[in-house]
C-alpha cells in the first residue's frame, strides 16, 4: 500500500502576520448549530456532484442508524447526503415507524414484549407516540439536560434508548441476513467509510467480532455506543440466540440497567465474545477534543487509521465529509491517519497569539494556577514549563484562572475564555514524533 508522510509543520513559522490573520478567518466561519436553510442547500447540491468512488467490500456491510422520535427529523437527513450518500446497505432503527425524505424508519421496539411495554415507565414516551404519532411530543420530551456519569435521567428518549440494542440485533439479521458486518452507529457519530472497508477486509467475518470503544460498568467491559459498534455476522447470532432463550431475564436485566450499550456488551460476554478494544480507530471524541500525540494511553494516536468520531453537530459532521471526500480523491489508495487530520484539520487553527472567546480544553488533571494575574502571565507560566504546549485564561468566580496543559487540544468556542498554544513546541513534537511508513490497524 501506498504511503505518505504527514506534513511536516515548518511552513508555520514562515507565515506572515497578515497571512496568519487570513488563515484564521478562513479556518473559523460563523458556528451555527443547526445549517440554514441557504446553506443546507448548497451542502445538497455539492454533494450530489461528488461521484461515489468504488468501494468493494461495502456490499457486505450493513451500516444502521440508532435514533428516536425526539431528535429523527433533525439529526437524520444529514446522514443520507453525507454518511450513507455512497453506501449502499443501511438501515434506520428508532422507537417510532415513519418516513424521513423518502427513507423507512424501522421501529425497532416493535417486538419488545406487551407486558414491557405497559409496565416499565421507561416506554410511556413510546406509548404515547404509537396512539398520537408526532402530536403526541410535549415539551419534556425534548427538554434538554446535561449528559452524566449516568446518562440523562430525565430525558424520556434516552430512558427509552437502552431498550433498542438487543432488539436492533434481531432486526438487522431480519433485514439484512447475508451481510458479513454490521455497524451500528448515533446520529451524532460519523463514520469515514473507506478507512472502515479496509479495517474490516483484513479481518474474517466467519470469526465472533465484537469491535468498539472499550468503556467499563462494574465488572462489564464493552463498546462505547455513540462511538460506533461493529459485531460480525457469527457475534450478531450469538446475541439473538441468547436473547430469544431468556427473553424474560434479559428484559429483567434491561429495566435494571441504565445503559444498552453495556447490556449488550454482557450478552456477548455470556456468549464467550470479547470486546476487541478498537481506540484510537473509534474515538468517543470530536476533533476539538482529540489529542492525537498523546502517549499516556496503550496506544498513540498518530499512526491509527481515523474510523469513527462521536459528538459531532450537523455543521461538523458536513465539514468532516467535506474533508474526508476530498481527502480520499486526492489520494485514492492511502489510509487516513489521525496524524493527517491533525496537520490538515487542527494544526493549521492553533495560534501562538492568544485566541478570544475560545476554550482549548485544558484537563482538571492539567495544571492549575488560580494565582494568575493576567493572561499574559498565564501564557508566561506556560512558556516557563519547557513541556507545557497550551494555556488556556479565564475567570472563575471573580478569580483568574489559568490552566496549562502537556497536551495541544484545538478545543470549543467559549465565551471568556482565552488559550494560546505553544507553537514551536507543538511542532517539534510532531517531529519528534515522526512519520507513518505504515498504518497501525487495531487487528
Amino acid at each position: 500500500m501506498r504511503r505518505r508522510h504527514c506534513r511536516s509543520p515548518g511552513w508555520v513559522s514562515l507565515v506572515t502576520p497578515v497571512l496568519g490573520l487570513l488563515l484564521i478567518l478562513y479556518h473559523f466561519p460563523r458556528q451555527s448549530s443547526v445549517p440554514q436553510a441557504s446553506l443546507l442547500d448548497e451542502s445538497l447540491e455539492n454533494s450530489n456532484a461528488v461521484p461515489c468512488p468504488p468501494m468493494p467490500g461495502i456490499e457486505n456491510i450493513l451500516i444502521v442508524l440508532k435514533t428516536g422520535v425526539t431528535e429523527a427529523l433533525d439529526k437524520v437527513p444529514v446522514h443520507f447526503r453525507t454518511t450513507f450518500r455512497c453506501v449502499p446497505n443501511y438501515a434506520v432503527f428508532s422507537d417510532f415507524k415513519e418516513e424521513i425524505e423518502g427513507v423507512r424508519v424501522h421501529d425497532v421496539l416493535q417486538h419488545v414484549s406487551n407486558e414491557v411495554k405497559q409496565k416499565v415507565s421507561d416506554f410511556d414516551l413510546y406509548n404515547r407516540v404509537q396512539l398520537f404519532g408526532r402530536k403526541g411530543l410535549v415539551a419534556a420530551d425534548t427538554m434538554a439536560e446535561v449528559n452524566g456519569p449516568r446518562g440523562m435521567p430525565n430525558n424520556p428518549g434516552w430512558r427509552l434508548d437502552k431498550w433498542k440494542f438487543l432488539p436492533m440485533i434481531d432486526e438487522a439479521l431480519r433485514i439484512s441476513p447475508n451481510s458479513s458486518w454490521y455497524v451500528f452507529m448515533e446520529t451524532d457519530t460519523y463514520l469515514v467509510i473507506p478507512n472502515l472497508i479496509t479495517w474490516l477486509s483484513g479481518l474474517d467475518p466467519e470469526e465472533p467480532y465484537y469491535l468498539g470503544t472499550e468503556t467499563q460498568i462494574a465488572d462489564v467491559t464493552f463498546a462505547h455506543g455513540g462511538s460506533g459498534v461493529i459485531l460480525s455476522k457469527p457475534a450478531m447470532q450469538f446475541v439473538s440466540y441468547l436473547h430469544a432463550t431468556w427473553p424474560t431475564e434479559v428484559d429483567e436485566y434491561v429495566h435494571a440497567h441504565w445503559a444498552g450499550d453495556c447490556v449488550l456488551g454482557k450478552i456477548l460476554a455470556e456468549a464467550g465474545v470479547n470486546l476487541t478494544f478498537s481506540w484510537p480507530m473509534l474515538q468517543n471524541s470530536r476533533l476539538g477534543e482529540l489529542d492525537s500525540l498523546a502517549d499516556i494511553f496503550y496506544r498513540r494516536p498518530w499512526c491509527y487509521p481515523a474510523v469513527g468520531y462521536h459528538h459531532l453537530s450537523i455543521d461538523e459532521i458536513w465539514d468532516m465529509w467535506r474533508f474526508d471526500q476530498d481527502w480520499f480523491q486526492k489520494r485514492q489508495n492511502d489510509i487516513l491517519l489521525h496524524c493527517d487530520v491533525f496537520m490538515e484539520r487542527i494544526h493549521p487553527k492553533l495560534t501562538a497569539t492568544p485566541r478570544k472567546d475560545w476554550d482549548n480544553l485544558c484537563l482538571d488533571t492539567d495544571e492549575v494556577r488560580n494565582n494568575t494575574g493576567s493572561l499574559s502571565d498565564c501564557e508566561a507560566q506556560c512558556h516557563q514549563d519547557p513541556e507545557c504546549l497550551q494555556y488556556s485564561y479565564r475567570p472563575n468566580n471573580a478569580e483568574q484562572r489559568c490552566c496549562t496543559s502537556k497536551s495541544p487540544r484545538l478545543g470549543v468556542s467559549r465565551t471568556g475564555v482565552q488559550s494560546g498554544w505553544m507553537m514551536r513546541r507543538i511542532n517539534m513534537l510532531v517531529n519528534r514524533v515522526g512519520v507513518c511508513t505504515e498504518p497501525e490497524w487495531v487487528w
